[in-house]
């Protein structure tokens, strides 16, 4: 027999301080031992040393009704391969006070060539470490605005549902971290046991996009009172045609100052929130009512199809029919 040439991969699990996501860390032991499961029918050696790693001997979750007992500190973990960080919610700020120690064994993990998921709003925990600064990554949308204040130097990109940069990678929205531990599993694993293990889970691995679940509210978490008077404005004359020349005219501003003011309030262009605020009345009228797609586009003050399509395809990343059909009862 030929000696083994595959090598494990030490996997740290981390048990943050804090309301952290229990499916999370679970799951993922879950799954990545059930891979070396696979491996070993596969007639493989099997491929993950998977550890929980925290800073104390016992955390407590949601309010005392669980206690999670990491079988690693990380004082004493010298080197590990790959870190998994969960969901923590809560207040940020505080997350990121209570796990400084945590955040800088990180950075002196990844320095020594460690691999790093953030899953959904594991994301928060990993932009502390400053190490995504000038990087691409994602999180769950309903946080997006969060995160943009508190790592502006972080370039979130919400629609996605996993990014990979320098070996640090993250996921979107809430169970969108199974498709994270998919890639990686395919990544250290190979294809054909990625394939077994979404058969196996009933992961679908073909979901790319948060496009088509995110619900846009829009961004009015600031100062700027003639700029939420412009979103007001426009989202209660969803039918008319807005221009940014006449909501600049309305507000006695010139273009320039409404465009750049618009921008630094609410993460969008006045034409992209116009657009948003649009599509998300069509996706309303698409979910609940009988109205076809082009009665839909006419509420919305739309008279060109192929334009409409477009842009709705580009906000949700399906045609409009494609989203009828999904998310209507009578189209299911």
């Amino acid at each position: 027999m030929k000696p083994s040439t595959i090598s494990y991969k030490h996997v740290s699990i981390l048990v943050p301080v804090g309301d952290c996501s229990l499916t999370n860390i679970e799951g993922t032991q879950q799954i990545l031992l059930r891979v070396n499961g696979y491996l070993a029918e596969a007639g493989r050696d099997p491929l993950f040393d998977v550890h929980l790693v925290g800073q104390y001997e016992e955390i407590r979750m949601k309010n005392g009704l669980y206690r999670v007992c990491p079988d690693s500190l990380i004082r004493d973990v010298g080197c590990t391969d790959l870190i998994i960080i969960p969901s923590v919610h809560g207040d940020k700020t505080k997350v990121l006070a209570d796990n400084r120690l945590l955040l800088d064994w990180i950075v002196g993990q990844y320095e020594r060539g460690a691999s790093i998921a953030a899953l959904c709003i594991g994301a928060f925990l990993l932009a502390g470490t400053g190490l995504l600064d000038g990087k691409g990554c994602t999180t769950h949308w309903a946080m997006a605005d969060d995160f943009r204040r508190m790592f502006p130097a972080v370039d979130l990109l919400e629609e996605k549902i996993i990014t990979d940069n320098d070996n640090l990678y993250t996921s979107g929205g809430a169970y969108s971290w199974l498709n994270l531990i998919l890639y990686l599993v395919e990544k250290y694993a190979g294809h054909a046991i990625a394939v077994t293990c979404a058969k196996g889970f009933q992961i679908d691995p073909q979901r790319s996009s948060q496009s088509p679940f995110i619900i846009f509210s829009g961004q009015k978490e600031h100062e700027d009172l003639p700029i939420r008077s412009a979103q007001e404005y426009i989202e209660k004359n969803l039918h008319s045609r807005i221009t940014v020349d006449a909501l600049a005219s309305m507000l006695s501003l010139s273009r320039r100052n409404l465009e750049r003011r618009f921008k630094k309030a609410t993460g969008n262009t006045v034409m992209e929130y116009v657009q948003r605020v649009k599509m998300e009345a069509v996706k309303q009228s698409l979910e609940s009512t009988r109205l076809g797609v082009n009665e839909a586009m006419d509420k919305v003050g739309y008279s060109d199809p192929k334009t409409f399509r477009t842009i709705f395809k580009k906000v949700t990343g399906l045609s409009p029919m494609q989203y009828r059909n999904r998310y209507n009862r009578e189209y299911v």
